[in-house]
């Protein structure tokens, strides 16, 4: 079983040219439960920053438009994920047989990435590969 789980939350985009990184947030997860609770808690976040309510008081009138239906709904697709509990025990089996999971939703400028990774799978330097999950 293993005991820790190094979580990253990470947005990509190209600036100049050249694909960029932006950490969101990092967490060593000392349980399983605590890790899924993380993940599930940043993309929340995310999701809540990417669209917030519009009667927010610190949201100007008028800042907000509504995009076009063919661009990917990032925020909707991180809450249900969020809320998606087959997912959730799909991550929760994977991390828990050491592998490295990666969650990763994208519109058309941005990509956000949930990933996260036993500890002690990163000190065997784990030998199976990454799980990637589609998501929507």
């Amino acid at each position: 079983m293993h005991d820790e789980f190094l979580c990253h939350v990470t947005a990509y985009g190209v600036c100049d040219g050249r694909r960029i990184g932006v950490p969101l947030g990092t967490y060593r997860a000392p349980t399983l439960a605590l890790a899924l609770w993380w993940l599930r808690d940043r993309a929340s976040w995310m999701a809540e920053r990417l669209d917030p309510r519009p009667e927010s008081e610190h949201i100007p009138s008028g800042a907000l438009v509504p995009v076009a239906d063919n661009v990917p709904d990032v925020p909707e697709l991180l809450r249900a994920w969020c809320a998606d509990m087959g997912r959730q025990e799909l991550v929760a089996d994977e991390l828990a047989g050491g592998r490295l999971v990666r969650i990763a939703i994208s519109d058309e400028t941005t990509e956000y990435e949930l990933l996260a990774e036993s500890v002690d799978a990163l000190r065997m330097q784990r030998t199976v590969p990454a799980l990637v999950l589609p998501v929507g």
